[in-house]
């Protein structure tokens, strides 16, 4: 469907079409319709679909249409963080470009000026207002922030919200909404707890719930099985045989993070971190300097990813398997994008076996296992399915190079002497 089909005013269009936007996604056909017929919406998405779009664009024209309060908030979109609050205020400006719509976005991390800057925007009333839930809550206990108004309460990844514990604030959050308000949750899965949430604060919503596309084939995807202390070993010999230049590693905690990026700087490798203990200045530097080129590697954390939007990643490193198929998906495709080619690698130690064979049949084929290098010593045998034991005797290795359950040939019989 093209977005000239909907029920989207001239303005809008005029915008899309200068941003040459023009055929729909799944989730713009489906949710769009709804919210324009004023229904609260559920939407399960995975990142990347045009999801922000989805929920914008029905917004912004609804607050051109319909008579709204002046020098009020009208709309609060809610992020889990900074960097995915900066892309969707930058795609708020380019769809309302041709209409009197204003926003301001909410986060922490910024300076006095950038603090004074959000102050006045909440208490001179933004049309839509976009922010994580802690820093619009500090401004909501300072007391100069009016929340009666809003006509339209949004969540953006909310399942990722509910895994950095914002469950909480987002509740005190909406304690102080109108009852009459429009509520839209958009989340990449719909695990018990995102369920609660919805029905604390829907009202007869309407769902929308998109599958989980598989990876393009332009992705190669290759796992190693490998110990632990081999990881870093293995990435480094990665980036001197594959890919040296435009590289996300992702990691599962900012201590890794941390870790693994010292250890690639002594090694002379261009190498930037993403993590939670970066104040703002320092992620906006980082993401500069890679998009620049001046930084060849990036290492990041898994919520920050979400907000990593550059298109020629030449590959994606998994240091640590992710914990959901979903999270895999997202995280590999980074790469590949515009049809590009990509690599995709993950490296699989003893522990991650049973969450990457869930993923494997999450995509209902075996991802290929490349042979560790020999200089790195033997390898675990790949047995994703069952949970780590060790046997009487010792844990069972495989001989350098090892790590493959499949394709192996048996052994021969020993002759009787």
């Amino acid at each position: 469907m093209r977005f000239d089909e909907l029920d989207l005013s001239d303005d809008i269009l005029d915008a899309l079409d200068a941003m040459n936007f023009n055929e729909c996604t799944p989730i713009q056909e489906q949710a769009i319709p709804v919210i324009l017929d004023g229904r609260d919406l559920i939407a399960v998405a995975q990142t990347g679909t045009g999801k922000t779009a989805a929920y914008l664009l029905p917004v912004i024209d609804r607050l051109v249409d319909e008579p709204v309060p002046e020098d009020a908030v009208n709309c609060i979109v809610m992020a889990p963080t900074r960097e995915l609050a900066q892309q969707i205020d930058r795609q708020m400006e380019g769809f309302a470009y041709f209409v009197p719509i204003n926003s301001v976005a909410i986060y922490g991390g910024t300076d006095g000026a950038g603090f004074a800057q959000q102050q006045r925007g909440l208490k001179l009333g933004a049309d839509v207002v976009i922010a994580t839930p802690g820093r619009l809550l500090a401004h909501l206990n300072m007391g100069y922030v009016d929340l009666s108004k809003v006509s339209y309460f949004i969540l953006d990844e909310a399942d990722r919200m509910l895994d950095m514990g914002f469950y909480d604030d987002i509740m005190q959050i909406v304690k102080q909404l109108p009852k009459s308000r429009q509520t839209l949750m958009f989340s990449a899965t719909m695990p018990p707890k995102i369920q609660q949430l919805a029905k604390a604060i829907l009202n007869n919503p309407a769902e929308v719930k998109l599958a989980v596309s598989r990876p393009t084939e332009k992705i190669d995807q290759s796992a190693y099985v490998c110990y632990d202390p081999q990881k870093t070993p293995l990435l480094k010999h990665l980036l001197k045989t594959y890919h040296s230049k435009r590289v996300i590693v992702f990691s599962a905690s900012k201590l890794a993070v941390r870790d693994l990026s010292r250890d690639l700087r002594r090694s002379k490798i261009k190498t930037g971190e993403m993590h939670s203990d970066l104040d703002q200045n320092e992620r906006d530097k980082v993401m500069l300097d890679f998009r620049a080129g001046r930084i060849d590697v990036l290492v990041a954390t898994d919520i920050l990813a979400r907000g990593i939007d550059i298109d020629d990643i030449s590959m994606v490193v998994n240091y640590d398997v992710p914990r959901e198929a979903e999270d895999y998906i997202h995280r590999i495709g980074r790469t590949a994008r515009a049809n590009a080619d990509g690599k995709a690698v993950t490296l699989v130690n003893e522990r991650d076996q049973v969450k990457f064979g869930s993923i494997e049949r999450f995509l209902k084929y075996e991802v290929r296992k490349d042979a560790v290098p020999a200089e790195l010593g033997e390898t675990p045998e790949y047995r994703p399915e069952r949970r780590r034991s060790k046997p009487a005797g010792g844990a069972k290795k495989q001989k350098p190079g090892g790590g493959r359950r499949f394709n192996r040939k048996p052994n021969k019989p020993k002759q009787a002497k």
